[in-house]
């Protein structure tokens, strides 16, 4: 904060330059666990009225009442399922990737029309196998063709962020084939007896500030558009439930066992269409922070002012009444894991991404705890925080790891590890 002096209008360039300045520091990330601010977290177990849940039925009203408070002050509310889905198979190859995989391509449109929003889903399933297989199910940042360099994957022709590999005046080209390929190890997924279902998140809704003109949010939005309204985070979950919607009339993928997956802005995403759809068996977080697994009240790393500056988008509007005053929130992020309760659910760090707040992802999974306990499952067995590359695997699982923001093999292993755990022989 500027002073005011005495001094006159000769320092008024001084004073602006001071503000600017003042301004830069003010967003300068803190890293220091001393200066967290104190907080108080908002109980899971409390009803609005104050009342205690202290039984699964309970639990259910709860679970409502936090739903209700996450759409109006967080993701906005998304719209019901659309009356008019449809799914068309494009693509069925039984002896992919080399004879190991069976391919499916599909178009999910989201309504009637030429020109109306719509995804395509990308399907590899295990050749080896004559019963429906558990299914990993997770969007990806840069079109399907870039998950693997197979030839026979469409090559998507959605609006992609320039700078990935391969990619001109924000459009794929065929040197985009394979570009994120090393975040999706096919061949473990497949050894290990699942199926991966992926679809571009920009399908959905292309991820920048278009004032939701373009996506799903043109299709299906209201006008004027409430304080509530859907942003970029709840589209793309939305769009998750409706790849759901579609793997429940697969006969090669078993719909009590699809787990849903994501990194990054895409783990926020993850985490939030697992607390909406409970047909989802499993929930997986990967570096997901601010917004994610952390918990805002830390304001440690990236801060909710911060992520509302940078990406205005992703929330709903009425998050932005919580710029730098995260206490004031009703809800923090150990309520968004809790709501997957009593499923399993894990959370992953990484020791290098300290803008998600590594700490805060694990203390969320922690406060979520007693959620776990009421409904009879284990919850986290971990009272601190792990060390570097020791996971934990209660009915919440979590794993710090060595390196940084990024989807790799050793995370793709906890993550198998922990479904054969709670789902082998179901």
């Amino acid at each position: 904060m500027i002073v005011h002096s005495r001094l006159g209008i000769t320092l008024t360039l001084v004073c602006t330059m001071n503000a600017a300045h003042a301004e830069e520091k003010k967003w300068e990330p803190n890293y220091d666990e001393s200066k967290i601010p104190a907080y108080t977290l908002p109980d899971p177990l409390v009803m609005d009225d104050g009342t205690t849940v202290e039984d699964p039925q309970q639990w259910v009203k709860r679970r409502n009442e936090l739903i209700a408070l996450f759409e109006q002050h967080v993701y906005g509310k998304a719209p019901r399922k659309p009356d008019d889905l449809r799914f068309k198979q494009f693509d069925h190859t039984p002896d992919a990737l080399d004879g190991k995989a069976v391919r499916k391509q599909i178009r999910i449109d989201f309504a009637k029309g030429a020109d109306a929003p719509g995804m395509d889903l990308l399907m590899y399933l295990p050749s080896k196998t004559t019963k429906p297989v558990p299914t990993f199910l997770l969007l990806n940042f840069q079109g399907n063709h870039a998950v693997n360099p197979d030839p026979g994957i469409r090559l998507s022709t959605s609006w992609v962020r320039d700078g990935y590999p391969g990619v001109e005046n924000n459009h794929s080209t065929e040197a985009s084939r394979g570009a994120a390929s090393r975040r999706f190890p096919i061949d473990m997924i497949l050894e290990r007896g699942y199926g991966l279902a992926t679809a571009y998140y920009g399908d959905i809704d292309p991820d920048y500030d278009d004032g939701f003109n373009n996506g799903v949010h043109a299709q299906f939005d209201t006008d004027p558009r409430p304080d509530n309204a859907w942003a970029s985070i709840a589209a793309w979950a939305w769009g998750l439930r409706r790849a759901m919607d579609y793997l429940e009339t697969d006969n090669d993928v078993d719909p009590k066992h699809v787990f849903v997956m994501g990194h990054s802005r895409l783990g926020k995403t993850a985490l939030w269409a697992g607390a909406l759809d409970e047909r989802f068996a499993m929930v997986i977080s990967n570096n997901s922070g601010c917004g994610g697994a952390a918990l805002c009240r830390r304001a440690i790393g990236e801060t909710v002012g911060k992520i509302n500056q940078l990406f205005p988008h992703w929330f709903c509007k009425n998050f932005t009444r919580y710029n730098e005053r995260e206490n004031d929130l009703p809800v923090d992020q150990h309520m968004l894991i809790a709501l997957a309760a009593p499923r399993p659910i894990y959370v992953a760090s990484a020791e290098k991404d300290r803008w998600a707040d590594p700490k805060g992802e694990f203390l969320s999974c922690l406060h979520a705890d007693p959620v776990y306990r009421l409904l009879g499952t284990t919850g986290m067995p971990a009272k601190r925080w792990p060390a570097l590359d020791e996971p934990v695997h209660g009915r919440i699982g979590y794993h710090y790891r060595t390196g940084g923001h990024d989807v790799t093999d050793y995370d793709w292993q906890q993550y198998i590890d922990f479904a054969e755990k709670h789902f082998q022989g179901k």
